[in-house]
């Protein structure tokens, strides 16, 4: 089976080479790394490069990160992008304390890079679902995905609606909101991710715990694991236009 996690903070983490040893034993054959500032940006950059084949950028400008965002990391991305796979990690967060209409503005300006670049959208919509639903649409991006989506069913519904993807990670396990929202997304609206190197219950995450995404989301939809991996896989070479090796 070949898996591919689609949200990772690849930057975050130390003895990376350990780590990517350890994912491509449980059949990991790429991860989507994605940027949230300048530093993480380029780091990704500079890691996709390295680890061509294998990990592949996604660059932006986090919500949480809106108030610190110097314009040169603007600058970058908008330099930048045609070299990524996706702009990313960028959207809404309403459950923070940043201000909402700065993080319109740089929220607007990516979805701005991306439509002018044709590149889809990880997008982070935490208590801001609908909202950020409607900026993809008002911008007419075509391609886009929520990560760990945990909202209402209904904004679910517009959602795949509109065509876009939504992602599974460990938190599907034990988190009744996300649980509800996978078992709702029909596998082909569907991807894996970790959003490494988040700690679920207690246990920091790295690229290899897609394989127990895997697991969970097949056990709780009543599929086998190879059909999961196998469309959700191919979901995400389509959606970010990889080539995981796979020779398909």
């Amino acid at each position: 089976m070949r898996l591919v996690d689609t949200h990772a903070h690849i930057d975050e983490l130390e003895n990376i080479d350990s780590v990517l040893e350890r994912a491509k034993k449980v059949g990991v054959s790429a991860i989507i790394a994605v940027g949230s500032n300048f530093n993480s940006d380029m780091r990704v950059l500079e890691l996709s490069q390295k680890y061509r084949g294998l990990i592949y950028p996604a660059i932006g400008i986090h919500p949480l990160e809106s108030e610190t965002a110097p314009d040169s990391v603007i600058e970058l991305i908008e330099n930048k992008i045609d070299e990524c796979v996706a702009v990313g990690e960028v959207g809404l967060d309403y459950r923070s304390e940043i201000d909402k209409s700065l993080q319109k503005k740089i929220f607007q300006k990516m979805l701005m890079f991306a439509r002018k670049h044709s590149k889809p959208v990880s997008l982070h919509s935490r208590g801001a679902w609908e909202d950020v639903l409607s900026y993809m649409l008002d911008y007419g991006i075509v391609k886009g995905i929520f990560h760990w989506y945990s909202g209402p069913l209904e904004i679910l519904k517009k959602i795949l609606d509109s065509g876009y993807y939504v992602s599974a990670t460990p938190a599907v396990e034990y988190s009744p909101k996300h649980r509800e929202a996978i078992m709702e997304t029909p596998i082909d609206a569907l991807l894996l991710e970790t959003d490494t190197p988040v700690k679920y219950r207690g246990i920091q995450s790295e690229p290899s715990h897609v394989s127990k995404v895997l697991t969970f989301v097949a056990k709780i939809k009543n599929i086998p694991a190879s059909k999961l991996a196998e469309v959700t896989t191919e979901n995400s070479r389509s959606l970010f236009g990889i080539d995981d090796g796979c020779g398909c």
